[in-house]
């Protein structure tokens, strides 16, 4: 769940004056995150794909008059990735008011209040609403079709902002009033560029204290691409190091301070093939307690999921193969799974696939199998293709006698036709060996079976 940010934003008629402005130091002084939030667009970072001159998210933020009035907007995008931080810079935008619902605490009364309100304060000349829904996901569909006459009618500027594919949990009609914007997750960079920000700038830390390399190596993998996380973890580390009289934080005070060991692991180097190789080879010794303790460290350290899903792939059919046929679909389905969700829940899909191939029956059968074919080739052993399979669809094959004595295999018994199909060089080489393991069993038996009917010749 997104954090409530905005104190004292909900702007609803005859609703009591805002707080005063928090301290600036000292008791009740807001978070770090909330202190270096963007100040305009141009300090937002990570979503350059949204920012372009004249984008919906441009003209909300930054109106410039005119016909055409801004859009609602959907923002879909992980915790952390800016959502918060754009509707906040709509609120600023001058001539507005600015009202913040949460879909969590925020009942149909509250919506149909917020709606009215704007409707009649534009009947009175008054300025627009911008209406922030935050969690807007959460909202049931009468809810959300409370929100549809004022997005309708442009009573309400709608900003809502969801961490969930808003075609499962947002009603059609809401989608269909509305741009959906897409948040793209921020890079190990991008965070990298907001602590430094945050360390030097008045407004954060003001240089009070210094992050030690291998601290801010350890405070990247902790955010995982979350600025929010990654700003409150530097403030709990900078005021452990301030209070012990340390100018520098380093990686124990760090560990201390938000109570995350930090993992040793190079993405770039051994540690990174080492953790890789031995969480494979777990899997294809059938140690699921092991494998998955290797998942958990990379997952810990900050490793692109989709590198580990992409060896799950590459294990399922190189380890497993028919031996368990399910084994492909699972790990291409959770290799899916992590593109649709990303982290840190797609570490639950990683593990059901890890436990799925740990616990299979193994056969690297169809491994050996393509690259003995492969050996072969390379070494020559090709040749043409029999005549009676060549292509026989075009004018002048039949001269050629292209196609002549096929056997069309659904004619034969058992819808095996007896005729030569690999070329002469390779004819009669058995390259696939299935093992005795799992659903390879029957197949062996099968093979053998169908071999025979094709060499009755």
């Amino acid at each position: 769940m997104e954090d409530d940010l905005f104190d004292g934003a909900l702007t609803v008629p005859d609703a009591p004056p805002p707080p005063p402005p928090a301290p600036t130091d000292g008791p009740g002084r807001p978070p770090l995150a909330v202190r270096m939030r963007p100040r305009s667009l141009d300090e937002v970072v990570g979503q350059a794909h949204l920012l372009h001159p004249g984008s919906p998210l441009r003209r909300l933020v930054e109106p410039t008059g005119g016909p055409a009035a801004p859009t609602s907007v959907v923002l879909w995008g992980p915790p952390g990735s800016g959502k918060t931080t754009i509707a906040y810079l709509a609120s600023s935008a001058t001539g507005r008011r600015f009202v913040e619902l949460s879909a969590v605490t925020a009942g149909v009364k509250d919506v149909r209040q917020v709606v009215d309100g704007a409707r009649r304060t534009i009947a009175a000349g008054g300025p627009e609403t911008v209406l922030f829904v935050d969690e807007v996901h959460r909202f049931s569909k009468s809810q959300q079709d409370a929100l549809l006459p004022g997005v309708e009618n442009r009573w309400v500027t709608l900003v809502a902002a969801t961490t969930e594919n808003p075609y499962f949990s947002v009603i059609s009609p809401l989608l269909s009033r509305s741009l959906l914007l897409t948040l793209e997750p921020l890079t190990e960079e991008d965070v990298r560029g907001l602590v430094r920000r945050a360390l030097a700038d008045e407004r954060g830390l003001g240089g009070a204290v210094e992050l030690a390399p291998e601290a801010e190596e350890h405070l990247l993998r902790i955010a995982g691409g979350d600025a929010r996380r990654a700003l409150t973890a530097l403030e709990a580390g900078a005021g452990a190091a301030i209070a012990l009289g340390q100018p520098v934080l380093d990686v124990p005070t760090l560990e201390r301070a938000v109570d995350r060991a930090a993992v040793r692991y190079d993405k770039t180097g051994d540690q990174h093939y080492d953790v890789a190789s031995a969480f494979i080879k777990s899997i294809r010794g059938s140690d699921v307690d092991a494998a998955l303790h290797y998942l958990a460290r990379m997952v810990e350290a900050g490793e692109d999921p989709r590198f580990i899903a992409r060896r799950l792939v590459i294990s399922a059919s190189e380890d497993i193969g028919l031996a368990d046929p399910t084994a492909l679909q699972v790990a291409v389905a959770g290799a899916q799974a992590v593109q649709l969700i990303g982290m840190p829940e797609a570490r639950i899909n990683l593990a059901q696939v890890v436990v799925h191939l740990a616990l299979a029956p193994k056969s690297n059968a169809a491994y050996l199998a393509v690259d003995a074919a492969i050996a072969d080739v390379r070494k020559g052993l090709a040749g043409p293709v029999p005549p009676h399979l060549r292509d026989s669809h075009y004018a002048g094959a039949g001269k050629l006698d292209h196609g002549t004595g096929y056997r069309y295999a659904h004619d034969a018994p058992h819808g095996i036709a007896s005729q030569q199909y690999a070329p002469d060089a390779v004819d009669g080489r058995d390259y696939y060996a299935p093992t005795a393991y799992g659903a390879e069993r029957e197949l062996r038996e099968r093979l053998a079976r169908v071999r025979r009917v094709l060499r009755e010749r």
